[in-house]
């Protein structure tokens, strides 16, 4: 390649960096904490569900303010109360992550920014792996500096950045093991590969699936036919040092398949491939909106065209060795989800982030190609890098200034729950009544909630099964996600419900009986 694309100079390249480490901290607030979110500080903070199932599914009003003890700190707990609180109910989750939240927690409380701040600050930590992988790869200053700007102003990576979760770690620790494994075995000293073992330790650390990473650096290797039995003994110490963590996973497997058996629903092929445009494609542009719409569409296909260009252009332009890493760290993962979801059915491989070891290949194949078309074809590489540029500022300008995103999950409709209840200007206090909801997942989305509901609601947390005797006088009743066992109680006892907020999350109540 001959000199830096003359009209795309370095100090572009340099502001759209920082302008993407911008977005990282803008309006971290903005959106309402949600339901994982709520779960991360719930185990960093101490507390076990059970516990706080027990004592607030009691037939008893709560006010919202009360829930959000469960985001404190629990009193007189350590470090040993949040690993305990992991092992007992969510082994899948490793603890690093819960870990240093604890620890954020004590230095800067519990606060939505305080909570968002670490994972944008651990977000940080990807950007400079990312360039010295590119080098290591494709030897290429140029292709470094797109790919950092490519990460940097990522609208998907973005979006994990600001949420409080182990999603932005993991994408850092993905990109470097990936660096740390070609230095080992490229230079391959004892001081390259201990730094390898402890790479793949904290990944290990970090998320059950970085194993999916490990496979598919496993299966690059083997591939190419080099170091094999030095990169097993890497991962034999490695998962030895994991071993402890490995045994409370292998002791309770069926927890762990119930964690995940919402990823099992059928999901037709077409809204499958949907879901992949949508998810792939979010690395350069995000609006959020369904594909659906035809606009959308048309430029997510575009997207989706400048990615497999990009991974042809790697495939015909770089050596063997750097297109079969990227294909593996791409094409593993995916599959790893996609064959169960074809042959069995499911939506593993529509879960964005399920396949945060996917995005980084993609985002380094396009680099490459921005960085090939710029020298060679400086007029459509100038095109390109707008294109990109574009999509991604509209993105994450409209990220900052949403209230919910489609990545709130369960907690999506937040935002239309709390717009409903504080519209009953003329009702003293209106009930919003809930149990622990089918799967036991109400409470995380009812504590979400309580960081922004008004004093004035009333929230009626009913046993298992529902005494609904307090609530028989009350006006103005709400049902959060009712479990079938009190949707039958309140059936029987002649409540009338009407869905008023989307997706069966809210219906209001009235008792004919009466």
């Amino acid at each position: 390649m001959r000199r830096l694309y003359p009209k795309v100079s370095k100090g572009l390249i340099v502001a759209v960096i920082l302008l993407g480490i911008g977005f990282r901290f803008i309006h971290l607030d903005r959106k309402g904490y949600w339901h994982d979110e709520v779960y991360t500080t719930i185990r960093a903070a101490g507390f076990t569900r059970h516990e706080i199932d027990q004592e607030l599914f009691q037939n008893r009003f709560v006010l919202a303010p009360a829930l959000q003890k469960f985001q404190q700190l629990k009193p007189e707990s350590s470090y040993i109360d949040t690993v305990h609180s992991l092992t007992t109910e969510d082994p899948q989750h490793p603890p690093l992550y819960f870990l240093l939240a604890r620890f954020w927690m004590q230095q800067f409380g519990s606060s939505i920014v305080a909570s968002r701040l670490l994972p944008a600050l651990l977000s940080l930590l990807s950007l400079p792996l990312i360039y010295q992988l590119a080098i290591a790869l494709f030897a290429s200053h140029r292709v470094a500096l797109l790919a950092t700007a490519l990460l940097a102003l990522s609208p998907l990576d973005i979006v994990f950045a600001q949420i409080a979760r182990q999603y932005s770690l993991s994408t850092a620790v993905v990109i470097g093991t990936s660096w740390l494994l070609l230095r080992a075995l490229r230079h391959p000293t004892r001081q390259n590969w201990g730094g390898y073992i402890l790479g793949i330790t904290i990944g290990l650390y970090t998320h059950t699936l970085f194993s999916l990473t490990l496979i598919a650096q496993g299966v690059y290797v083997l591939l190419m036919q080099r170091m094999f039995a030095r990169f097993a003994i890497a991962v034999i110490i490695a998962c030895g040092l994991y071993a402890p963590w490995l045994a409370m996973l292998l002791r309770e497997p069926q927890r762990i398949l119930s964690a995940a058996g919402w990823t099992s629903v059928e999901m037709p092929l077409q809204e499958l491939a949907k879901q992949w445009m949508l998810n792939f494609t979010a690395l350069f542009v995000n609006f959020n909106a369904s594909l659906d719409n035809l606009w959308n569409i048309l430029i997510r296909s575009l997207f989706a065209c400048l990615i497999l260009a990009a991974l042809y252009a790697v495939y015909r332009g770089t050596a063997r060795s750097t297109w079969l890493f990227l294909f593996s760290s791409l094409g593993i993962p995916f599959l790893v989800f996609l064959l169960p979801d074809l042959l069995l059915g499911g939506k593993r491989s529509a879960v964005s982030r399920y396949l945060v070891a996917c995005y980084p290949s993609i985002q380094l194949s396009v680099a490459y190609l921005l960085a090939v078309t710029l020298t060679r074809r400086q007029l459509i590489g100038q095109g390109l890098f707008a294109l990109i540029l574009t999509g991604s500022l509209v993105s994450c300008s409209l990220n900052a200034l949403a209230d919910t995103s489609q990545y709130q999950e369960t907690s999506y409709t937040n935002p239309e729950i709390l717009y409903l209840l504080s519209t009953q200007t003329a009702i003293p206090s209106p009930v919003l009544v809930s149990d622990t909801g089918d799967g036991d997942t109400n409470v995380g989305d009812l504590i979400a909630l309580s960081y922004a509901l008004q004093d004035n609601v009333q929230l009626f947390m009913a046993s298992r099964p529902p005494n609904l005797d307090a609530v028989q006088d009350k006006s103005t009743v709400f049902v959060f996600r009712p479990s079938e066992q009190m949707w039958e109680v309140m059936t029987q006892q002649g409540w009338h419900l009407e869905e008023v907020i989307r997706f069966g999350t809210v219906w209001q109540a009235e008792n004919q009986a009466t």
